[in-house]
């Protein structure tokens, strides 16, 4: 009995003094966290969709006080959020401009020709842009699997009846998972209050381009020729130069296959 007590009173004083040691580690060890952090991340709106490129919202806090991310980098937030970062931080913000998804090809299953051969395996955008490239003859153009539809968190795309995917913007937080999911690169965010786009991004040869899809830009530049460098030719397909642009100086009515247009912006 005498040595069974001994042996209790030896394990408690063991587990005292390790006790008392990690607490003296644990004081000694921590680091304290710098309060701007917690602060950053109560403004943030917590969506942890890593649209910033960091892992979630309490990582871009963290990059935010440790001058490794702009106060701006949270396109879910917007202009608002950024402008309680920057009031945290004592910095101006840049009056961060929403962000929306645009959907550069028109080439549908209406528009696009079919491949003779079938393709049958999986349905995803990457697996048919690994495989085979899908049904369609166009190389460069929307897949229709809807890899993009499937990578947004915020349910803000959908799958037309003619396989493209459409966005819904009063959803669409502008977090960009739907462009990086796209094996073809045919979503790009832009601001939105842009207007005027490529809608294609075939690089084919004019002849292959009309022949395989009616909604292809067929490398006439008739747009590019008066635009000032507004627009110029690349592989076949007109890009736009946003910083020279002057949408008045396009002729989009003399496009023949009406791939380069401007769209109309909605009031809010």
């Amino acid at each position: 009995m005498e040595t069974f007590l001994i042996a209790i009173a030896t394990m408690g004083g063991l587990g005292f003094i390790f006790a008392g040691a990690l607490a003296l580690a644990d004081k000694k060890l921590s680091v304290e966290e710098n309060p701007l952090i917690s602060r950053v991340n109560e403004v943030l709106p917590g969506a942890n969709c890593g649209g910033c490129g960091f892992a979630g919202c309490y990582d871009f806090a963290t990059n935010v006080v440790e001058g490794k991310a702009k106060v701006t980098g949270c396109p879910v937030g917007g202009s608002e959020c950024a402008s309680s970062v920057a009031t945290i931080m004592g910095v101006d913000s840049d009056g961060l401009e929403r962000m929306i998804p645009r959907i550069l090809c028109l080439g549908g299953y209406t528009e696009a020709a079919q491949k003779m051969a079938g393709y049958n395996g999986p349905l995803s955008c990457s697996a048919m842009d690994l495989v085979s490239g899908g049904d369609k003859m166009c190389f460069y153009g929307c897949l229709g699997g809807g890899d993009c539809v499937a990578a947004c968190p915020f349910n803000a795309m959908i799958m037309t009846s003619n396989a493209l995917p459409e966005v819904i913007e009063d959803l669409c937080t502008g977090c960009g998972m739907c462009a990086k999911a796209c094996p073809r690169d045919i979503i790009e965010m832009h601001p939105i209050s842009r207007e005027v786009f490529v809608f294609c991004k075939s690089q084919d040869d004019p002849k292959t381009s009309k022949a395989i899809c009616a909604a292809a830009c067929i490398g006439c530049s008739i747009c590019a020729r008066k635009s000032d460098g507004g627009v110029v030719m690349n592989n076949n397909l007109a890009v736009i130069n946003y910083e020279l642009l002057e949408p008045e100086k396009i002729p989009f009515d003399k496009c023949p296959t009406n791939s380069i247009r401007k769209i109309s912006i909605p009031v809010n």
